[in-house]
């Protein structure tokens, strides 16, 4: 089954959990009607059992016709091997209606999280997006299975009581009242598995947000020797988390027990009330027999009245936190004038930064979370009054934006794949991108000591500019010391590599997309002097003609630069080359002077 089965999942309905729920029973309305007739004739069948069982026995059977009986048991035959293809199509219909919820909310889901692009982190935790996707999703579709049964359950319970008003009216006025008597007993724990499932989900979705941090900082932990203070930290709160499962699971047992044992007394008293008009001659025996026979038909449909209370009550639980997180708004983009058609001059007034088209320009702080604030506004990530050629960001297209400039974070996520997918894939997704294509291009990395590919003209094919940004990045040692080289499986987050071919890896998949302006916090730091040296030039020559703004303290960038900007308190306290703040300025020759022999 291909998970991608349709372009648009639709606009769901974000007013709450049992909208959303009709939302996804609407969008598939003739796959569910289908169902819910599928269902409903399922078990009217099983009902019309009994009731050809009982002509047998007053027709054929007790007065010896022979013929009657045959004709009588051969319609139960047939009713029997109809039932069964009923219930196949019912079940094969249901798991259809189920896929297509799971896989619409997922859709739904990650197109949101797109939406919202570097939005995201800031409104919610990644543990409670894990959570949606692993766990409410399949909540959400296993409960419209009981969409199907539900209906077909009420019309089957409507057609026992018409055939028991056949036989006797104190029956069938006890059948038709006794399930909306079940339903007064077990409401309540209904909305008490509502109110438990909604925490339990709320604890669950913290944990596995702990979960991922100590996968991605084990090897930290374990430097530091706090691995087992975190572990106890866990232990903890998963103890705190099973606990509230239990609690979970208590009410779940209760519904589950009331569900079997009160339909259980309510048929026995049917079928009690039933015995006593047979012996009382109300009743026929072949009615007697038919009336046990209902009572058994319609352990089918209040089973699937309870069950659908029961996954209703979940479903609506996990569809209201997923409408949650469809509520949230990604930044307002209210802009109507068009990007500057040329390489245009960044300026940011809160921190006096010019950045000049086609420059390498460096800004050297004591704070890195200045300089991170200052490429956050000149990325239109934050708010604030950066102009681009003299006009404001806030007033163009975030789209242009983000197909012009990017921001290589530092801590960017690797994804799973081969290492030619995480870092060329011709759809990467990079800090905000949102749903912005940002396709290959030539990276202009000219030098003498560029490889062969690198010097191919722009019509060169895409293995080209990937082997230029790779080489941009002085990757290629990872290349070769991976056993399949660019064909080798990386896991997530490239935790099979160390932090300094990670910065690599995630600098390449920069170069190759090769933006206008790249914008790039601390883009070395963990890598040592020589390999810092060896990027520093192939970064000066594959940027050449491009704007590229770096934070950055190694004098071995530092030195490349075009253009440096020393920040006092976020804000340009003096300006010029790496040099000539060497000579002039003792703030910025403090700052940098624990590397700075390496560059005299």
């Amino acid at each position: 089954m291909r998970i991608d089965a349709y372009e648009d999942p639709g606009a769901p309905d974000r007013r709450g959990g049992w909208r959303y729920l009709a939302w996804l029973v609407g969008r598939q309305w003739p796959r569910c009607l289908g169902a819910a007739v599928l269902s409903s004739v399922w078990m009217v069948l099983l009902a019309a059992t009994p009731y050809l069982m009982a002509r047998a026995v007053d027709h054929g059977l007790e007065p010896g016709d022979m013929g009657a009986l045959a004709l009588w048991t051969g319609a139960m035959v047939a009713v029997g091997g109809v039932n069964a293809w009923l219930g196949m199509m019912r079940h094969r219909t249901m798991t259809k209606v189920r896929m297509d919820a799971n896989f619409r909310t997922v859709k739904v889901v990650v197109g949101h999280a797109t939406r919202l692009g570097a939005a995201l982190r800031g409104q919610v935790g990644a543990g409670e997006v894990v959570t949606i996707g692993v766990g409410d999703v399949q909540t959400i579709s296993t409960s419209l299975t009981a969409v199907g049964p539900g209906i077909g359950a009420v019309v089957a319970y409507a057609a026992v009581g018409g055939l028991m008003l056949s036989v006797s009216t104190r029956l069938a006025l006890v059948v038709l009242l006794g399930v909306p008597v079940l339903g007064v007993l077990l409401g309540p724990l209904m909305g008490r598995l509502q109110g438990r499932e909604a925490e339990y989900r709320e604890r669950q979705s913290v944990l596995t947000a702990r979960i991922g941090d100590l996968a991605g900082g084990l090897r930290v932990l374990n430097g530091l020797g706090g691995k087992g203070l975190v572990a106890d930290a866990f232990r903890r709160d998963s103890g705190h988390l099973r606990e509230q499962g239990y609690r979970v699971g208590a009410v779940t047992s209760w519904i589950q027990a009331l569900g079997v044992g009160l339909p259980v007394l309510f048929l026995a008293l049917v079928t009690w009330m039933g015995a006593r008009l047979a012996a009382q001659g109300h009743i026929s025996v072949g009615e007697l027999v038919s009336v046990y026979g209902y009572v058994v038909a319609l352990g089918w449909p209040v089973a699937f009245l309870i069950e659908m209370g029961h996954q209703l009550s979940r479903g609506v639980v996990a569809a209201r936190r997923v409408v949650t997180f469809l509520r949230l708004e990604p930044e307002p983009d209210e802009g109507a004038r068009d990007a500057p058609a040329e390489p245009s001059v960044l300026y940011d007034p809160a921190s006096g930064v010019h950045v000049l088209p086609g420059s390498l320009t460096a800004l050297v702080t004591s704070r890195p979370s200045d300089a991170t604030e200052i490429l956050d506004r000149l990325g239109r990530y934050t708010p604030s009054d950066v102009t681009w050629g003299g006009i404001p960001l806030t007033d163009i297209p975030l789209p242009q934006i983000r197909s012009r400039i990017l921001i290589a974070d530092a801590e960017a996520d690797l994804f799973t794949g081969t290492l030619s997918d995480v870092i060329g894939a011709q759809e990467m997704p990079v800090r905000g991108a949102g749903s912005v294509e940002l396709r290959l291009r030539r990276v202009g990395a000219t030098s003498h000591d560029a490889p062969a590919d690198a010097q191919r003209p722009a019509e060169a094919d895409e293995s080209a500019h990937l082997t230029a940004a790779i080489h941009a990045a002085a990757a290629e040692d990872i290349v070769r010391a991976l056993p399949d080289g660019l064909k080798t499986q990386v896991a997530a987050q490239a935790r099979d590599l160390s932090g300094g071919q990670r910065q690599r890896i995630r600098l390449a998949r920069a170069l190759l997309t090769d933006p206008e302006i790249l914008l790039a916090p601390e883009p070395t730091s963990a890598l040592d002097a020589h390999t810092e040296a060896t990027v520093a030039d192939r970064l000066k020559r594959a940027r050449k003609g491009r704007t590229t703004v770096l934070a950055a303290t190694s004098p071995l960038l530092l030195d490349r630069a075009d253009v440096v900007h020393h920040l006092v308190d976020g804000k340009v306290a003096a300006t010029g080359t790496h040099r000539e703040l060497l000579d002039s300025e003792p703030g910025y020759r403090a700052l940098v002077a624990r590397d700075d022999e390496v560059v005299r």
